[in-house]
């Protein structure tokens, strides 16, 4: 009887899926009741398998998540690191901010990266993140200087990187492990299925223990596209309007403008900020406007 391991996802592409376990990596097939379920395995999902001859196996269960994104699609990600840079091209808070709310939605730790802080001042950006309660990491391109903090944040955790082009998110992931930044049919070849074209999502191991994904195409668009707030969730995706929320003098605020909104009072003397407040109004009248059959 072959034997059944627990492993991880670390890589899928053409119907196989790399598993690595405490006794080496598997060449792996997904059940076919997966497919009648409607079921997928993902890169990050948690499985048994059974293990055949010359490390090939079959991926016999997936283990519950705790959380899942669209796109990229990835599983039980513990941290997403969101990559903006200070100019050229300029932060867009708003969307910086539907990322950090799509992340707490789906119970991930949002962490900022401030790129090109070798071009312009982060202070007051930083200032803003730091104060809603999100850890902020400030990277100078030129010479790499903070690059050091981030890859020790990756320590034990499984995390991936969010940033659209002209960022530097490329360049950091390169400060952080070369192997990163290598194209992806050589770094397929690598884990043994030969060189292949298609972009996919994987995991790598990191010093220290710990993943992180290295996600070709990623970009802030593309989740902000696939991921819908409901505006009934939004407020819980704000972490320094949860202590307010509730001590409104009305049932049901929508925190937007309503006379007597602890959110709003909380704004006005400094304890929100209030670029962090105009985007969540910004996404709450967006999410006004969502249609019955968007949310399916």
């Amino acid at each position: 009887m072959n034997a059944v391991l627990k492993g991880k996802i670390v890589k899928g592409i053409g119907g196989f899926y790399y598993v690595e376990t405490e006794t080496g990596l598997y060449e792996c097939r997904a059940r076919g009741v997966f497919r009648k379920q409607g079921r997928t395995p993902l890169v990050g999902d948690v499985v048994q398998i059974q293990v055949q001859p010359e490390q090939k196996g079959t991926v016999q269960e997936i283990l519950p998540r705790k959380n899942a994104l669209v796109r990229p699609p990835l599983a039980n990600i513990d941290q997403l690191f969101l990559v903006t840079s200070l100019t050229e091209p300029a932060p867009n808070l708003l969307l910086l901010d539907k990322l950090i709310a799509i992340a707490e939605r789906g119970g991930i730790e949002p962490v900022i990266v401030l790129t090109k802080c070798d071009l312009d001042d982060p202070g007051q950006l930083r200032a803003i993140y730091e104060k809603a309660g999100f850890a902020v990491y400030c990277v100078d391109n030129s010479s790499g200087q903070g690059a050091g903090a981030v890859r020790a944040a990756l320590r034990g955790k499984t995390s991936a990187f969010c940033g659209n082009s002209g960022v530097g998110k490329s360049s950091l992931l390169n400060c952080i492990d070369s192997r990163l930044g290598l194209p992806t049919g050589e770094i397929s070849g690598k884990l043994g299925r030969g060189r292949h074209t298609t972009r996919h999502v994987e995991l790598y191991p990191v010093e220290g223990g710990g993943f992180v994904a290295d996600t070709p195409g990623f970009s802030s668009l593309d989740m902000e596209r696939c991921e819908i707030i409901r505006k009934e969730e939004l407020a819980d995706c704000f972490r320094e309007m949860r202590p307010y929320q509730y001590d409104c003098r009305f049932t049901g605020c929508a925190h937007v403008r309503e006379k007597g909104c602890a959110v709003l009072a909380a704004v006005e003397r400094g304890e929100i900020p209030a670029s962090r407040h105009a985007s969540y109004a910004a996404l709450y009248e967006q999410a006004k406007n969502i249609k019955e059959w968007e949310l399916k």
